[in-house]
Order: structure tokens, then C-alpha cells, then sequence
């Protein structure tokens, strides 16, 4: 696959929580409950997701080689909207933005491209489903189901698809003025959530919690970012000293790498995982909104 160090290793705990998704979802289905088969499609879902990130579909085009947001001045990777083309390079341009902050920025813009990849594999999904229903003959209870399950689809349809303009606006907002000094957070995916919870049917004294746990989530990614910085430095050494044949030299620098690799994966693997509780919330929220 060409991935860097990084990029192995978030790899790694992607497959993680698909493959402890997976074993719940076959306990369900060993106690019937998954008669409609929504969970078992939602997993599909997830890994058809993780292999068009990883370049693992057959489509090198959308393999992200570099676990770099920014290399020596230039992206490593496109992001396949000429509208997001054309902010990036002007925010690149408008010498509003430290290497620091331009860094930040691109991660902003790869999730925002990772969004619009997972809701078109969504879109996806629901167009053959309703090939399928159309099709049908005979209306059925099985088929009130699948009905059941196309709704819900919609709304999940509705929620990214609302995630994804609130995002774009953010993205052109700072590309033309630069970061807000005075933002509560940082980090896009934090953002987001923050968005969307404003947007959920919190209680005040819910939402003060939720903005706490935000900020506790916020310095887990940051120390999951130290980490893979740091496991980049460690991979570029090892290479160096394996061209120097220092057998002592690499065999320390071996160790530091195989501490530094663990200690990512299993921080990236919290970090999902946190991910996956908080979106949870945030989508039961919001899907109490519309009752």
C-alpha cells in the first residue's frame, strides 16, 4: 500500500473497532437481533469507508500516501472538489496563516474531503436499497421494514449531508479570514461535534457537559498528534541509522519505534472509539429533534 509509519497505524485502529463492531454485530444476529439486516449494512458501510481511505479499493486516486498533512511547503494529497481546491490555495496564498496554523487547516480540509467520501458511500447504499424495494411486487410486513430502514437511511442522509455544509461554510470562513483567536476549539472533527450538539436537543446543564467532555477529547487528539509526529521522526531515523549499519544504534532506535508505534495505535484506537461514542449521542439528539 506505500503508507507511511502513521498511516499504518491508523489503519490499525480502524480495523480494531471494525473488528470489535463486527464481533457485537454477531452476537446480535446469534440472539436475532438484526432481523433487517441495518447494523450488518452499516458495518459494510464502515469498511468500504475505511478501505477507500486507506487506497485499499482498487482506486489509487483515493489512497492517502502520506500521513504528512503538509511536506515541505505542498500537500501530499488532492482533495477532488475544485471548490475545496480553490479555497485551499487561496488560503495558502493570503499570508494569513503560520506553517502551524496551514498545517492545521489541511487536516481541516482532509476531514472535510473524508466526509463527503463517507456520505457518497452512503448515497450509494440507499439508491440500490431503493432499487431493490421498487422492484418488490408484493407489499409485505418484511417490506414495512425495509421501509423503516430506508427512513432512516434519509436521516442519516440528512445529518451528514447538514455536517457537510456547516463545514464547507466554516472552511471557506477561516480560508478568507483566518483563524478566530477566540474559537473554543480547534481540532475539525471537536468542531464539528460542537456544531452538531448546538444543533441537538440538549438541555442547557447537557450541553455545558458535553462542551467539557469536548475539551477532554480535544487534548486526547492533540496527544495522539504529538504521538504520531513523533513516530514520523522516529521512522525517518530508523531508516538513516539502518543505512549506517550501527547494529547497536539501530537496534535502540528499533525499540523507540516499537514503543512509539503502540503507544499510537492504541491512542488512535481511544481516540475512535471516543469518536464513535460522542456522534452517537450527538445523532440520538438530533433524531429527537424530528420526533
Amino acid at each position: 500500500l506505500q503508507l507511511s509509519a502513521v498511516k499504518l497505524a491508523e489503519l490499525h485502529s480502524d480495523l480494531k473497532i471494525q473488528e470489535k463492531d463486527e464481533l457485537s454485530w454477531k452476537k446480535l444476529k446469534a440472539e436475532g437481533l438484526d432481523e433487517d439486516g441495518e447494523k450488518e449494512a452499516k458495518l459494510r458501510r464502515n469498511l468500504n469507508v475505511i478501505m477507500t481511505k486507506y487506497g485499499m479499493n482498487g482506486k489509487k486516486e483515493s489512497q492517502l500516501v502520506d500521513t504528512n498533512y503538509i511536506k515541505d511547503g505542498t500537500e501530499s494529497d488532492t482533495l477532488d472538489d475544485p471548490r475545496l481546491e480553490k479555497l485551499w490555495s487561496k488560503a495558502k496564498t493570503s499570508g494569513k496563516f503560520s506553517d502551524e496554523e496551514l498545517d492545521k487547516l489541511w487536516r481541516e480540509f482532509k476531514h472535510h474531503k473524508e466526509k463527503i467520501n463517507e456520505y457518497n458511500i452512503l448515497l450509494e447504499t440507499v439508491s440500490r436499497t431503493e432499487d431493490i424495494h421498487k422492484n418488490v411486487i408484493n407489499p409485505s410486513e418484511e417490506n414495512l421494514v425495509k421501509e423503516e430502514i430506508l427512513h432512516n437511511k434519509h436521516r442519516e442522509l440528512k445529518d451528514k449531508l447538514r455536517s457537510i455544509n456547516q463545514g464547507f461554510e466554516r472552511l471557506r470562513k477561516v480560508s478568507h479570514q483566518g483563524y478566530d483567536t477566540t474559537s473554543e476549539f480547534e481540532e475539525p472533527r471537536v468542531i464539528d461535534l460542537w456544531d452538531m450538539a448546538k444543533s441537538a436537543n440538549f438541555t442547557e446543564k447537557e450541553l455545558e457537559s458535553f462542551r467539557e467532555e469536548l475539551k477532554h477529547f480535544e487534548a486526547k487528539i492533540e496527544k495522539h498528534h504529538h504521538y504520531q509526529k513523533q513516530l514520523e521522526i522516529s521512522h525517518q531515523k530508523l531508516k538513516h541509522v539502518e543505512a549506517t549499519g550501527d547494529k547497536d544504534h539501530l537496534n535502540r532506535n528499533k525499540e523507540k519505534y516499537a514503543m512509539l508505534e503502540e503507544k499510537t495505535k492504541e491512542l488512535g484506537y481511544k481516540v475512535k472509539k471516543h469518536l464513535q461514542d460522542l456522534s452517537s449521542r450527538i445523532s440520538q439528539g438530533l433524531q429527537h429533534n424530528e420526533l
